[in-house]
């Protein structure tokens, strides 16, 4: 059953996006949602080779609350930042963060939280993944950052994926 549904999950959402996108249960719409909920990760299953083990998933919603607060605080902090470019421009710097953290699918999850965090842009990571350069838009303290960045996001990561 598995070589038929690689991915169950993928393609139960897929059946489903396909009609809800078409908001019509025609048994055409019906087949098409099927092949696609099919074939789609039958063919994409070569490009991710790895399947992701998850370790402690209760740590993954303590880290989704975590985020959701840290992007509202940041929203906050570049509008003021923003806004009062004019009394102190913001202190725009690269910062380069040392990883303990090697999980491909937990770097995947890294990127896609500093991405979400407004101020912050995933800017390169090292061939050897040991390094991420990052590039902040307002920082004061560079060693408190980087702890900041390792304690709330690489560590729990850490936790799922490791």
């Amino acid at each position: 059953m598995s070589r038929l549904f690689p991915a169950p999950l993928l393609s139960a959402c897929l059946f489903g996006l396909w009609l809800l996108l078409n908001l019509s249960l025609s048994p055409g719409n019906l087949i098409l949602a099927a092949v696609l909920g099919i074939l789609a990760p039958l063919l994409m299953a070569p490009l991710r080779p790895q399947h992701a083990h998850v370790r402690r998933p209760l740590v993954i919603v303590k880290l989704i609350g975590r985020v959701g607060v840290d992007v509202i605080l940041s929203n906050l902090q570049v509008a003021r930042g923003v806004l009062g470019a004019g009394a102190r421009p913001p202190r725009s710097v690269f910062v380069h963060i040392p990883l303990d953290l090697r999980e491909p699918h937990g770097l995947a999850a890294l990127s896609m939280i500093t991405t979400v965090i407004p101020g912050t842009i995933w800017s390169e990571l090292a061939l050897d993944r040991s390094v991420l350069l990052l590039h902040v838009f307002d920082l004061d303290d560079e060693a408190a950052f980087v702890q900041h960045f390792k304690d709330v996001y690489e560590r729990p990561l850490m936790e799922i994926f490791q």
